[in-house]
């Protein structure tokens, strides 16, 4: 039939495709199209979409006795360390508890008295994320001179936007997420 191949030769395998000219190179693949997730995200439409930059607050710094419920505002007067922690975990998206926030708050207020600075930077969180116009003055400023105006302001912003400040960020998320579970499984027969 046929000779034996010799142990050193080996044929070759017939080509793919036909040879390209040694100056034209095949053209780079392309990316698949970006494909993007049809399911909820847990994350609320309003702190999803970038927003517009120097908009008003939804009250002003001074209008802390508006609220008909006065509790708030007595709560902000008497224990600041409150009413911060709980602002501060809505604003750190539930990273870090209220219990947290406010206890570094009460201590760094307790050992000198400059627990507005600590205030002040979740005070510049909440203005970007809801792009806030920095007023009446620089926030270090206003929280140094009117904190508990200032955190009663934000305190009302945070309503303002659909939060519940005393169930904190998880509550509020499972409030806002209730009607998008997935529904329960049925149970299956007996299995051997």
């Amino acid at each position: 039939m046929y000779p034996p191949l010799s142990e050193g030769y080996h044929p070759k395998p017939p080509p793919s495709a036909p040879p390209q000219p040694y100056n034209q190179r095949p053209p780079p693949p392309i990316p698949p199209p970006l494909q993007i997730p049809q399911y909820a995200t847990g994350i609320p439409a309003h702190l999803a979409a970038p927003q517009p930059v120097n908009l008003k607050w939804s009250s002003s710094l001074c209008t802390c006795c508006s609220d008909v419920p006065n509790e708030f505002s007595c709560l902000t007067c008497w224990c600041p360390c409150i009413t911060f922690g709980q602002i501060a975990e809505i604003v750190d998206k539930g990273n870090t508890s209220c219990g947290v926030h406010g206890t570094l708050y009460a201590i760094i207020e307790a050992l000198t008295c400059c627990g507005c600075m600590y205030s002040c930077v979740y005070r510049m969180k909440m203005r970007s994320q809801y792009g806030l116009r920095e007023s009446p003055c620089n926030d270090c400023l206003v929280h140094f001179c009117c904190e508990r105006c200032a955190l009663c302001q934000e305190y009302r912003q945070l309503k303002y936007h659909g939060f519940d400040i005393s169930i904190g960020w998880h509550g509020n998320m499972e409030r806002q997420n209730y009607g998008v579970q997935m529904p329960p499984m049925a149970p299956t027969g007996m299995n051997r």
